[in-house]
């Protein structure tokens, strides 16, 4: 008789509740386990080069305000200035160890990749 008294008591402190507390953490706890070991045994294949964003680049190139070169003869070399209108880049500073203005625009073409027209229209002397 005395057991039956005991249940309505529990059932009032909830123990029912309680008690399938422990019980449903360890359920979430081997499951997330099971999950763990699944996700770690996959083999990691990886990009064996490191690879630019290189449409951001291409971008920040669409942007060149203005070109300027000093040529430097006696020294054989030729300092290039590049604006841009590009908020985090506004500046970038070349050095190119040409002197003759042909070759240097194509150097110039091919670091910033933009045409050789492009540069011409955008490069100050």
């Amino acid at each position: 008789m005395r057991q039956l008294q005991i249940f309505p008591v529990l059932r009032t402190l909830g123990f029912v509740f309680w008690s399938s507390l422990p019980l449903i953490g360890l359920v979430f706890w081997l499951g997330s386990g099971l999950v763990e070991d699944q996700i770690l045994s996959r083999a990691y294949t990886h990009k064996k080069y490191l690879q630019a964003d290189t449409q951001l680049a291409r971008q920040i190139m669409k942007k060149i305000v203005a070109i300027e070169v000093k040529v430097l003869p006696q020294e054989g070399i030729s300092l290039v200035n590049v604006k841009t209108n590009h908020s985090p880049l506004k500046k970038m500073t070349f050095e190119f160890p040409i002197t003759e203005p042909d070759q240097l625009e194509a150097n110039l073409s091919h670091e910033l990749g933009l045409s050789r027209e492009r540069v011409r229209e955008l490069i100050r002397y």
